[in-house]
């Protein structure tokens, strides 16, 4: 008797369960990032992942999709976020730079003196003033999320020679994206820029099409550059590698506000782990490039200055020719001006 009463509530139990369990998980995000797991990008997205789920107990679920599963191109990844049928992805500036070509402005060299500063900038309201440019921009279709790093800092480092000043860099031929900031540099420091893509870079360099690239050296280290000839980095650390994370707009606003805090906090949680994972995997990367006979030269404040200089035309083309670029320019020595004098001021706190 107590067995026929138990069964229908069993039952009844058992189908509240599923039920639940149907409504805990209310969203679904489709995340992508055109690299690999050994990436600064994938660190974050795990992290992204893990925090977003768990914090919102279940009711959001990130996928990931590493590689070129779901788009192979920053347009084609673009439109798949513009259009709803992806939900996050990481893009470089170059990646992004045929919608939003002011957002190079992180391509500028030494503009940003250290991480310090740099984390600092791109925590702050300049990157919700490139969100905002970038939602008139895309019709409301397309949100910037956060600014992380994908790789550290850009250094010059090639297959010939030390290069020690601008002079060195005088005709070599150096890799760039198409995008056309980074050839407007090479020739400003009278190198010969040569685009190639990212995959061809290897053969590029091992063939003499090209001699030289500027990249991070885990980017450097991961491609086996080294095997194609590379001997020698200047560690100028001219721009850093900003990594861009993008969301479809209508995704987000259409959460509810606790919700949209999880993710805001994700991305958060994202950003930390993409600044710290190229601190931690260059002390390898070095280590291993100096093994295989690599040259690494450190230039001095004077020359680092002597770089500057002559890099100084490209600030006045980027304003002139870049769409909405002065207007970005300037927001960004506002913030690094502030940047450096919120740092200062704490540094002399902390010292004292």
């Amino acid at each position: 008797m107590l067995h026929k009463a138990l069964k229908p509530l069993l039952v009844a139990a058992l189908m509240a369960g599923t039920a639940m369990a149907a409504a805990a998980q209310e969203y679904t995000l489709r995340a992508t990032a055109t690299s690999n797991t050994e990436d600064e990008d994938y660190d974050g997205l795990i992290v992204f992942k893990n925090y977003v789920e768990n914090a919102s107990n279940g009711a959001i679920k990130v996928e990931l999709f590493v590689g070129t599963q779901l788009c192979a191109t920053g347009e084609e990844c673009l439109q798949g976020v513009s259009d709803g049928s992806i939900d996050v992805f990481i893009s470089t500036s170059g990646g992004a730079a045929g919608l939003f070509p002011y957002i190079q402005v992180l391509d500028l060299p030494y503009l940003m003196s250290d991480d310090r500063v740099a984390e600092h900038v791109l925590s702050g309201d300049f990157v919700r003033g490139l969100r905002a440019m970038a939602l008139e921009d895309s019709d409301d279709t397309i949100r910037l999320m956060t600014v992380g790093n994908t790789g550290g800092w850009r250094n010059y480092a090639n297959t010939q020679r030390v290069v020690r000043s601008p002079a060195d860099l005088a005709g070599l031929k150096l890799r760039t994206v198409p995008a056309e900031l980074p050839q407007v540099l090479a020739r400003a420091l009278g190198a010969a820029p040569t685009p190639i893509p990212w995959p061809e870079l290897f053969t590029s360099l091992q063939t003499g099409v090209v001699e030289g690239t500027a990249n991070g050296i885990t980017d450097i280290m991961n491609m086996k550059f080294p095997e194609a000839g590379l001997k020698y980095i200047t560690l100028d650390g001219h721009s850093y590698m900003g990594a861009f994370w993008w969301m479809n707009n209508a995704r987000f606003l259409g959460m509810p506000e606790n919700l949209r805090r999880v993710v805001d906090d994700g991305f958060f949680h994202l950003q930390q782990a993409t600044f710290a994972s190229p601190k931690r995997k260059e002390i390898a990367a070095y280590q291993a490039f100096l093994a295989a006979g690599g040259n690494i030269y450190v230039p001095s404040p004077d020359e680092k200055e002597a770089f500057k200089a002559a890099a100084a035309p490209v600030f006045d083309w980027f304003k002139t020719n870049v769409p909405r670029g002065a207007e970005v320019f300037d927001a960004l020595m506002a913030a690094v001006a502030e940047a450096d004098a919120a740092i200062g001021t704490a540094r002399t706190a902390d010292l004292n």
